[in-house]
């Protein structure tokens, strides 16, 4: 019996934030680092300054980094407000430790050969150099005191000048993990808002596709019903014609992204190519007529978004009438950013339901403005109603577009 031994994923999503975490303890430390510098090229001996306060600085990073493990380690999947609790503690805790570490390193520290020197008010010249202070009296032997070394204090005054020096470091470390916390809530708001764009943009495309796919069935029933009547009238070549046209139709917008755009000039192509289908069927009863400017023919629309609207105004128009039927598809650029498509027709308007909406047109009218609103939002309108004439006409504003993407 094999058995299969699945990765476990926990330590590295705790602690997937390492890199942010890194950064800012390097830029805290650098930045103390630069004050120490200044401070230390002020005085007459910086390297000892800066060799010993290396030291300090080291031993920082290492307790800043263990205030992030008990941050990241033990509030991980806590609130904020844990996140902040555990931070004060582990900072505490931290500037503590550092404390007592200063202290019993201390004595390990180089001694200064800084040289400060002072009037007293007594008249006394008091010159302080590493751990020895000399008082210099006029016409006397200077007095010489000599610091006692750390370990030659008593357990309880290391312990008051250790707590003295984590006051310090306390507030340091606070405004490290506030930072850190800080920077994380905004990092985990902003991945939290790309989730939410990508999802809503997946949910936009799958509505997009699903109405998209809606359409070429359609169309391909009505077609071969068509295809059925003119087998059953004996008109041949009409059929094999219009079997012809319906191949490169559907070769033509089946290879086309369901979620694309392309440009106005291959929409109205594909209009072409569709109402020459729909042409052998009604050659008497049907004219096309295109109005398409020049310089709109690389605006970008949803591929076959003017089908649906075509096709309706063919079901509801011309095959419900003897007369001739005029069917006009109109661009013009609307203001700025904006333009409009037109297709309209001189006879015949859409069936209603009794409510006199537009369900009986099935996936027509209504299916272009769900694309539409899923496409642009409310950048997009879709408007549409009889003419004066007794045709209808359905009027598409969109966002003038006419790039490549």
């Amino acid at each position: 019996m094999s058995m299969v031994i699945m990765p476990h994923y926990g330590a590295r999503s705790r602690f997937g934030d390492w890199p942010l975490a890194l950064k800012s303890i390097l830029g805290f430390w650098v930045f103390y680092a630069l004050t120490v510098a200044a401070r230390a090229f002020l005085g007459a001996d910086p390297q000892t300054v800066l060799v010993n306060k290396l030291s300090v600085i080291g031993i920082g990073i290492v307790f800043t980094g263990l205030i992030y493990l008990a941050i990241a380690g033990f509030g991980a999947s806590g609130t904020i407000r844990r996140k902040a609790i555990l931070a004060a503690v582990a900072s505490l805790l931290g500037a503590v430790a550092m404390g007592g570490t200063i202290v019993l390193i201390d004595d390990y520290m180089r001694e200064s050969k800084e040289e400060v020197r002072f009037q007293a008010r007594e008249g006394f010249t008091v010159v302080e150099k590493g751990e020895q202070i000399r008082i210099e009296r006029t016409a006397q032997e200077p007095v010489v005191l000599t610091f006692p070394k750390m370990r030659e204090l008593d357990s309880m005054k290391r312990l008051r000048i250790a707590l003295d020096i984590s006051v310090t470091w306390l507030f340091f470390f606070l405004a490290w993990s506030a930072f850190y916390l800080a920077t994380r809530v905004q990092a985990e708001a902003r991945g939290a808002e790309r989730r939410a764009a990508a999802a809503e943009s997946a949910a936009q495309s799958a509505q997009v596709r699903a109405l998209r796919y809606q359409v070429n069935p359609h169309f391909l029933f009505n077609t071969l019903n068509s295809l059925s009547s003119l087998i059953m009238a004996g008109r041949a070549e009409e059929a094999e014609s219009m079997v012809l046209k319906l191949s490169t139709f559907f070769r033509s917008s089946l290879t086309l992204d369901a979620t694309a755009d392309i440009s106005l000039a291959e929409e109205i192509a594909l209009q072409r190519l569709y109402l020459d289908i729909e042409k052998v069927r009604f050659p008497r009863r049907l004219k096309a007529e295109f109005d398409i400017p020049a310089e709109l023919e690389t605006a970008r629309l949803p591929a076959l978004i003017l089908q649906p609207v075509v096709e309706n105004a063919i079901k509801h128009a011309v095959s419900q009438t003897r007369d001739k039927v005029v069917l006009s598809i109109v661009a013009r650029e609307a203001g700025p950013g904006r333009f409009t498509i037109e297709v309209s027709n001189t006879g015949g308007r859409p069936a209603q339901s009794q409510n006199g909406d537009l369900h009986g047109t099935g996936v027509g009218i209504a299916n272009v403005c769900q694309r539409l609103s899923a496409r642009f939002g409310s950048l997009a309108k879709c408007a549409y109603g009889p003419r004066g004439d007794g045709g209808y006409s359905v009027l598409l504003t969109l966002p003038l577009d006419r790039s490549d993407g």
